[in-house]
């Protein structure tokens, strides 16, 4: 019985096709370990590139989120009728000439507080209007109350002060955080000098205040609040000092006349700015490229 020969040739390429077999899983393997440094120093680059940039990144959502309530704000009194303007604003006069007579007791009852809830909220949303203070370049939503909630993006009007819309024997005060990680809020609150102006816009109406008083009082140290017969003041509060927050910054201004008379609130006036937007377009491109960069092979020629 004759033997069947196997060709040298094809001898050969089974042996290789068996090798390859064998060698692919390596090549696998190989590949995975030859990238590994590579993996774990893009990873520790993005964590890195994450906690440095955490707090521009937080303090631009925010801004976003900010510029968003502002504008929805502003639409809304746009579309707003002069007589539900009166209403509103007699609503508050009203409830500002009853504290002037009684004073400030700094502890609302529940009756009290349902009746400030409602008061300038006429959207549901507590967005009582917006605070503009050109030298520091803020622009911010003020919101009923001071509660974490609201003090950790926006600013805070403080209950059983005068609400803002101005008036003899009124006496508004908001607070606001400063030194967050996630948010700029008050934090360059302290750069304001005597002389230096603010704005409040509540619904159609834009109050300006020209600073004339500032002071660093303990927490517990309420004298500087409290109206003062005939003024129409506002007082804007933050901690200090910076990253300590063992006392309390008052920043108080009295109104003037506006240079351009009252202006009325224009919707359309407010737009995000791009500085808001480019983030979030520009570091997932940017990590997507460092990303194909450091791991893709370039091809050989």
């Amino acid at each position: 019985m004759s033997k069947t020969k196997i060709h040298p040739a094809t001898e050969s390429s089974a042996e290789q096709l068996h090798t390859d077999s064998l060698a692919t899983p390596a090549k696998k393997k190989g590949f995975f370990a030859r990238h590994l440094t590579t993996i774990l120093l893009v990873a520790v680059f993005m964590i890195g590139i994450g906690l440095i940039g955490y707090p521009s990144f937080s303090d631009y959502w925010n801004s976003f989120h900010q510029s968003r309530a502002i504008m929805n704000y502003t639409e809304t009194v746009a579309n707003m009728d002069q007589e539900k303007f009166d209403a509103l604003i007699q609503e508050a006069e009203e409830y500002n000439a009853k504290l002037a007579r009684t004073g400030i007791n700094w502890k609302m009852s529940e009756e009290q507080q349902k009746q400030y809830d409602s008061l300038l909220n006429f959207d549901g949303t507590g967005n009582m209007g917006y605070i503009n203070i050109p030298k520091i370049n803020v622009e911010l939503p003020i919101y009923h109350g001071t509660s974490d909630s609201v003090l950790q993006t926006s600013i805070g009007h403080l209950e059983e002060t005068s609400l803002p819309v101005g008036g003899e024997s009124t006496h508004t005060v908001l607070s606001g955080h400063r030194g967050l990680p996630s948010a700029k809020l008050f934090t360059d609150l302290d750069k304001l000098t005597e002389g230096d102006t603010f704005t409040l816009n509540i619904l159609n109406q834009t109050l300006t205040y020209e600073v004339d008083q500032i002071r660093i009082v303990e927490p517990t140290d309420l004298s500087d609040l409290q109206i003062e017969e005939g003024q129409d003041l506002c007082t804007l509060v933050t901690c200090t000092p910076y990253g300590i927050n063992t006392h309390r910054l008052l920043v108080r201004g009295h109104r003037i006349a506006n240079q351009n008379g009252e202006a009325q609130v224009i919707a359309d006036a407010l737009q995000i700015r791009p500085i808001y937007i480019m983030p979030f377009v520009a570091v997932p491109i940017l990590l997507i490229l460092i990303i194909a960069v450091l791991i893709f092979p370039k091809r050989r020629g």
